[in-house]
């Protein structure tokens, strides 16, 4: 049922849709009923909205705090025990439909994934991520990993493919459970910049310590806060990524799968989080 709420809560949440649905909503008033000053009002509004969002750096105010909470990982000399890398980058139907590996907006995990497995041989190789399509016929991501992970020569004793999980919470718990971490060992957690928070949050709150490994930035950091966007699509999606975040950020934490409403770095008096090169 959360799987089921929390996509119908997103399609509504998404700038893009509720704006259009806004200007839908108006004409119907428009035409259909005598409120015609109403029905006017809000496709203004909606389209005033839309060339906003779509055109302003507002999408930026809200993605940046986002990307830039977790710290690109430094290597200290220190190997991982085991890389967790979550789905949600590769288009299962559309390489089931072609016969070749189709990737979404969020590819650099999967080079991420692969760089780190020949970086670090002896770490295990987890990728979490069943479906998280509710219309279409539920095709996981994971096999589809474990295949590029085998052609790429990463040895089969050392992926872990998990297949189940539709949600983030789910990442991290079925996560988890398959791998049984050991008290003293070091995870990474490979996810794009601004999912990195949803994830730590997680993660944490099943008891799975991880390090931050953060990649597919969406943007060049703090110097664009200011910059429009010459075409609105850019500025819509870049808005629609960042709600979804905040959204999922607020409902985890109001449900309980998340550790805090806003995860960051952990902090210990003396030293600095282990991100930045220095275990605490």
């Amino acid at each position: 049922m959360f799987f089921i709420l929390s996509k119908v809560l997103n399609f509504f949440a998404l700038p893009s849709n509720a704006l259009i649905i806004l200007c839908v909503f108006g004409l119907v008033l428009l035409i259909a009923t005598p409120f015609r000053r109403t029905a006017v009002s809000l496709v203004v509004v909606g389209l005033a909205l839309l060339l906003l969002i779509g055109l302003s750096p507002i999408p930026n105010w809200l993605l940046l705090p986002l990307t830039e909470r977790f710290p690109a990982w430094k290597a200290d000399g220190r190997a991982p025990d085991g890389i967790v890398v979550l789905g949600g980058t590769i288009n299962a139907e559309g390489t089931a439909a072609r016969g070749s590996v189709e990737m979404d907006a969020s590819g650099e995990r999967i080079l991420t994934m692969l760089k780190l497995a020949r970086q670090y041989p002896s770490a295990r190789i987890v990728f979490t991520g069943g479906s998280g399509n509710l219309i279409q016929p539920a095709l996981p991501d994971a096999p589809i990993a474990g295949q590029i992970l085998e052609e790429f020569g990463v040895a089969k004793d050392r992926i872990i493919l998990e297949s189940q999980s539709r949600t983030t919470a789910e990442n991290a718990m079925f996560t988890k459970r398959l791998v049984s971490p050991k008290p003293g060992e070091r995870w990474l957690l490979v996810t794009s910049a601004y999912h990195m928070p949803r994830s730590i949050g997680s993660f944490r709150k099943v008891g799975f310590e991880v390090e931050a490994y953060p990649v597919d930035w969406r943007s060049q950091g703090w110097i664009e806060a200011t910059e429009p966007f010459s075409r609105m699509s850019d500025g819509l999606a870049r808005a629609d990524t960042a709600i979804h975040e905040w959204t999922g950020l607020i409902v985890y934490w109001l449900t309980g799968r998340s550790s805090e409403l806003f995860p960051g770095p952990r902090l210990s008096s003396g030293c600095k989080d282990a991100n930045e090169g220095e275990g605490c």
